[in-house]
């Protein structure tokens, strides 16, 4: 009988399949370097997309935020200027009004009294004076209180002097500006 030696095909086709083995092992591993390769580049992509995407937003948001303190400062000139225009508004509103007060206290001011002093306090004026008597004092708050400028008239201070023959008083009163003595006025023309 005749003998065949299997052993060199064996050992032909085991070297064959670690052959195909290595083949597909360093394909597989080349792929793998390939598709890991491929993901880092698309991540690094989208990182720096995302960066440049945050760099405008950065800008952006640096715009803005110069334009709101740009508008912070127009808002704080703007309320500035209304605060100027609303005080220049009340002045010309005001302006006929010291006329009107300075006639009606001439109007006011009976005889026997001499005004030394009128000074103006928020919405107060106070006056000083001398007095032949205390009767023309208070005939001076009547005439105020009766007023179309002035209210509520109170005495502050009297003080009666000897001076010789003549006695006089010395006195300083308080009123209120009425703050409707205009429409006062137009309501009695009317």
């Amino acid at each position: 009988m005749t003998c065949i030696n299997l052993l060199p095909w064996r050992e032909a086709r085991r070297k064959e399949q670690q052959r195909q083995f290595f083949t597909i092992a360093g394909a597989a591993a080349i792929l793998m370097g390939v598709i890991v390769l491929y993901i880092h580049m698309h991540i690094g992509g989208l990182i720096d997309n995302q960066n440049s995407r945050n760099n405008y937003l950065e800008k952006e948001i640096a715009l803005l935020d110069k334009k709101i303190s740009e508008i912070k400062t127009l808002k704080t000139e703007k309320k500035k200027l209304l605060a100027r225009m609303n005080i220049i508004q009340q002045l010309q509103t005001r302006r006929p009004e010291i006329v009107h007060m300075f006639d009606d206290l001439v109007r006011s001011v009976p005889p026997g009294i001499y005004l030394t002093r009128a000074q103006q306090q928020d919405t107060s004026v106070v006056f000083e004076g001398v007095a032949q008597s205390n009767a023309r004092v208070s005939s001076f708050m009547r005439n105020l209180d009766g007023s179309d400028w002035y209210e509520n008239p109170r005495l502050e201070v009297i003080k009666a002097e000897d001076s010789g023959q003549v006695r006089t008083s010395h006195f300083v009163l308080r009123v209120h500006k009425a703050g409707h003595g205009a429409e006062r006025t137009e309501e009695k023309g009317s």
